[in-house]
């Protein structure tokens, strides 16, 4: 397994804590939320990672220089010119999902405590093409499966709209996507747009298709770190856990 890190957002939730550095180099509990990322997937295995970059991406880079690449196989995919949304970097980093392994994909300021061995084991069994990482909590916006955890839509809760797979469904489990997901090699050679694209839509036009899962993770931490607010509250976390 390798891992690509989305990082190239502009991280505006954040306000002035990126006006002079990029979202990934923003500190939890003493570490950038990048190196912090690195390392717990490094312990589980982890050795080959790419990096998509776009606010401030020469300092990020240098970042990673600096600290010798937390010692393993560190690369980065320049977004400096466009930012390409979540879909559109991966589609332009193709090349790295060529060959036998499968790619994590796992945004910047995500922590969590799946076991990506669990996650990889479901992924194999169930022969997806992409395995998405799930989590029962309050979202705005949900994911849509069916009794065996296949996609079938996306809903925003607030404004009662609905994007569906193939016809509407009246069953369904709604679940929060973790920023996580496992995808077979080749994944991004199949998406369907070019250009700047939400990976989301890219997921509901090729679940028609493809075998596009759902696994829950159950583990017993999840943070989004987009704002101040949720920092503080991931960083009181793990004081208390003594991590």
């Amino acid at each position: 397994m390798k891992a690509f890190i989305l990082s190239a957002g502009l991280g505006t939730r954040l306000g002035p804590l990126t006006a002079t550095k990029p979202k990934a180099l923003v500190e939890v509990n003493g570490k950038s939320m990048l190196e912090n990322l690195v390392l717990h997937l490094k312990n589980q295995g982890i050795q080959q990672f790419l990096i998509n970059v776009h606010h401030y991406a020469e300092q990020l880079i240098q970042f990673v220089k600096d600290k010798n690449s937390f010692g393993v196989d560190i690369r980065f995919s320049d977004e400096s010119l466009q930012l390409l949304d979540t879909g559109g970097a991966i589609q332009k980093a193709a090349g790295f999902f060529e060959g036998n392994e499968t790619v994590l994909i796992h945004n910047v300021d995500v922590v969590s405590g799946v076991k990506l061995k669990e996650l990889a084991g479901c992924h194999k069994q169930r022969k997806a093409l992409v395995t998405l990482c799930l989590r029962k909590r309050n979202s705005g916006r949900a994911l849509l499966f069916d009794e065996k955890m296949a996609l079938t839509g996306w809903t925003h809760l607030g404004k009662k709209e609905f994007k569906w797979v193939g016809p509407p469904q009246s069953n369904f489990n709604s679940f929060a996507y973790s920023g996580i997901c496992l995808a077979q090699p080749g994944f991004a050679e199949k998406l369907p747009f070019t250009g700047r694209f939400s990976v989301i839509d890219a997921w509901l036009t090729m679940a028609q298709t493809e075998r596009i899962l759902g696994f829950e993770d159950k583990s017993d931490y999840w943070f989004d770190l987009g704002t101040e607010e949720k920092i503080a509250s991931a960083e009181n976390y793990f004081l208390k856990a003594g991590n």
